[in-house]
């Protein structure tokens, strides 16, 4: 179901999220008129949020002049993050992927026409690559976007593909829509999905395409290019396993729901992708 939100609400609804983004960013208590001007707004805008926030108890009078976010955001956002119906499904199975390769780990899902960070495990290494959850990325420079969008049936993923923008994120970034389509098909040919810089420089990212039981999402492996490169045969193997993994696991799962014997066939072989 969609509703339409007029402007203005959209405006109040992004300028609350900037004043918590704002606290985040400074880590002490704030002046109104230094949030102000953090999320450029009129000082009176920014007085009426900062005090329904208040009223509400996100936020409190540390003194006569400054403020800060309560604990109860976090308590929410606890709650909230318990029951995630696809993150607390898939965190186990991403930090023991992340443990395995080392590398950070990333759940992400399609939206519209960008993929959303859900869920992050960060690498054990000293030097990795970091992400947060919320972060959105393009579907044509970033190794989850490619996995959704070889995910989608040939009639979505053309329509999809003809009005989607591809632009240059970085030198290494495919921006001939051709050229794409035809990493894609490669990339469903191997069983993953692969960026070489193309979304932050010297980054690569493996990834898989998983049916999350609620839409298109992926499962990639970050870290810096040459360490990923060195190890590109080790963790595309991991990669593969925990994919099929997943998926005879969920189709367990369905078969147990309709009281059907689960199928053996299996979804790939790593002798498809070209793996030892």
């Amino acid at each position: 179901m969609y509703f339409m939100i007029s402007k203005p609400v959209v405006r109040a609804a992004v300028r609350t999220m900037d004043v918590f983004e704002t606290f985040k960013a400074h880590k002490r208590p704030l002046s109104l008129s230094e949030i102000a001007d953090e999320i450029n707004t009129p000082i009176s805008t920014c007085h009426e949020i900062v005090r329904t926030l208040r009223d509400r108890g996100y936020l409190y009078v540390v003194d006569s002049r400054s403020f800060y976010p309560t604990g109860r955001i976090v308590d929410c956002a606890r709650a909230i993050a318990a029951h995630d119906p696809i993150v607390h499904r898939l965190t186990p199975a991403l930090a023991r992927l992340r443990d395995a390769t080392g590398e950070t780990v990333i759940l992400g899902k399609l939206q519209t026409d960008r993929v959303v960070y859900l869920a992050i495990e960060e690498g054990l290494q000293t030097i990795r690559y970091s992400a947060n959850v919320g972060d959105s990325k393009p579907l044509h420079s970033s190794s989850i976007g490619k996995a959704t969008l070889a995910l989608l049936d040939s009639k979505s993923r053309a329509a999809l593909l003809a009005k989607l923008e591809l632009p240059r994120v970085t030198p290494n970034t495919i921006t001939a829509r051709t050229v794409l389509e035809a990493d894609l098909a490669a990339g469903r040919r191997r069983g993953f999905f692969v960026t070489r810089g193309e979304n932050v420089a010297d980054v690569m990212g493996m990834a898989v395409a998983i049916d999350s039981g609620s839409g298109l999402a992926g499962i990639a492996v970050a870290g810096p290019l040459k360490r990923m490169e060195d190890n590109f045969q080790r963790n595309s193997r991991l990669l593969l396993d925990l994919s099929r993994e997943l998926a005879i696991k969920d189709d367990a799962a369905r078969h147990r729901a309709r009281g059907v014997k689960p199928a053996t066939s299996k979804p790939w072989t790593r002798k498809q992708a070209g793996l030892k």
